[in-house]
């Protein structure tokens, strides 16, 4: 089976190459199919915007296409900022300024409560849809530790593990993380 993940962030790429990889499936980016498309993410949930970026993504390629959506919920920030978390500390930001912002909001507030969301999107070509969720829960810290990861790893405080997930392996990530979750139930539905 070959899919065509809708995504250009590298992170997500090399995360989803490595679990779907072990079923068999050929999984390729955007740009090993040469599609620089870049699909606005203007739903309000994480399952719109998941599902609009893999069926537009699954027409102009005529392949099955996954698609992820995912961001930070912290509970102190009303779940702020869930799908905007990409974007949270404006256009484009680095790693850094992501975990800055959040930790300057975090600043005098107790309840350090967050949870990763991720949704992951299957289009088939003929418009056949499922989306699978995944979460995982943790902490956020008061200052960035580790330099594993991506994103607001390095300030999310995994407990079973009494550690960020910017101190841990991709691989150890990849067995707990809420993408990891979602694509194991996309797996289970390849099984079936």
């Amino acid at each position: 089976m070959e899919i065509l993940l809708a995504t250009n962030n590298q992170g997500k790429i090399r995360e989803m190459k490595e679990m779907l990889g072990e079923m068999g499936i050929t999984v390729y980016s955007l740009k090993d199919k040469g599609i620089s498309v870049e699909v606005e993410e203007d739903g309000t949930t994480f399952e719109e915007n998941a599902i609009k970026k893999a069926s537009e993504i699954s027409k102009i390629s005529g392949m099955i296409t996954v698609s992820d959506d995912s961001g930070i919920e912290i509970y102190a920030l009303d779940m702020k900022p869930g799908i905007y978390s990409a974007r949270y500390a404006g256009e484009n930001p680095t790693d850094e300024e992501m975990c800055a912002k959040v930790l300057e909001e975090m600043e005098g507030k107790e309840d350090r409560r967050a949870r990763y969301v991720s949704v992951v999107a299957l289009v088939y070509p003929d418009g056949k849809t499922k989306t699978f969720r995944g979460e995982c829960y943790g902490t956020l810290t008061h200052e960035r530790i580790g330099t594993e990861g991506f994103g607001y790893d390095p300030i999310f405080f995994y407990e079973d593990f009494g550690k960020t997930l910017g101190e841990v392996s991709l691989e150890l990530k990849n067995t707990i993380s809420h993408r990891a979750k979602a694509l194991k139930l996309l797996k289970e539905y390849f099984e079936k």
